[in-house]
């Protein structure tokens, strides 16, 4: 039985989608269907439904997944196993994107910290094109950036993190938690701009309204973005990693919005193929689906 197989089943039915698991997988859509029907071929059976876009697992689907978990997972810990040069360096060079550096490495950096004490970590913040460049040339060990699609480099989906609306907590949509776009037309709307495809997201539902939001403030930068809602400047749609604070403080209340839902920042570890396997597990234990199932930074 084909691992790939077994992994795309997998994918799938954890994210939802054919879609959204090729995105993770840095495949295409239809290398996840024909792999799926390989995997049928295989059982003799269908392991999902599909109605339109919709999917679900079949009894037979369902009778499998667990199986097919314990597969993949002792799988990629032999992978790593195998992998591991066992010798720890004294550097680790790890890079980010600026959303991750601010909202994640802290905590994983102590993290790492712990599990290897006598390591000295060297942190490089840059765009996701910067990084790969410097990890081909070997100027960093490991790197989380949105998105990459090149043979010599390993990629492992590291979390998601979802991009809802937030505003002051005086503000009239706070009490309701839960409006619709066409609701938010009047509303002055700073605009967080990082140029990511899933931003692109929000760029085409606007698109497809008659009159869309008014944005007054368009910025680069999410703390920026962050403050001028504090300051009542306006409403914004942030990531849910860069408010976990204000949230928690109730200075900021996300407000759900149906036609917004799914669209998230993705975020992956990448390495050169078969280097510092032994770190990347480590990092892999504090992996998320979606920001907040375990990670508390």
């Amino acid at each position: 039985m084909n691992i790939e197989n077994i992994e795309a089943f997998v994918y799938i039915n954890h994210y939802g989608s054919f879609n959204k698991a090729a995105e993770v997988l840095y495949i295409s859509q239809p290398t996840v269907t024909a792999r799926i029907q390989s995997l049928e071929r295989e059982l003799d059976c269908r392991v999902f439904d599909r109605l339109g876009k919709q999917i679900s697992l079949t009894d037979k689907g369902k009778q499998f997944l667990p199986y097919a978990q314990q597969i993949l997972q002792i799988y990629q810990n032999g992978k790593y196993q195998v992998q591991a040069k066992g010798h720890i360096p004294n550097e680790l060079r790890i890079g980010s994107t600026v959303s991750v550096s601010n909202y994640l490495m802290p905590h994983l950096m102590l993290h790492l910290k712990r599990r290897y004490p006598h390591i000295t970590i060297k942190l490089t913040t840059a765009s996701t094109e910067v990084l790969i460049d410097k990890l081909k040339s070997k100027e960093l060990d490991l790197a989380f950036i949105r998105k990459v699609v090149n043979p010599a480099i390993q990629a492992f989906p590291f979390c998601e993190d979802p991009i809802s609306l937030y505003v002051e907590k005086g503000h009239r949509l706070a009490k309701a938690q839960r409006t619709s776009l066409e609701d938010i037309r009047q509303e002055t709307l700073v605009f967080f701009e990082c140029g990511s495809l899933d931003w692109m997201r929000l760029h085409r539902v606007f698109e497809s309204m008659e009159q869309p939001p008014k944005i007054e403030y368009q910025v680069d930068n999410l703390e920026t973005a962050k403050k001028l809602v504090l300051k009542k400047a306006g409403i914004c749609f942030l990531p849910a990693l860069s408010v976990q604070e204000e949230v928690a403080a109730g200075t900021l209340v996300r407000v759900d919005i149906a036609e917004t839902e799914g669209i998230s920042l993705r975020t992956s570890l990448i390495s050169l193929n078969g280097e510092n396997a032994e770190f990347i597990e480590t990092l892999l234990e504090l992996g998320i689906g979606k920001t907040g199932d375990r990670l508390i930074v």
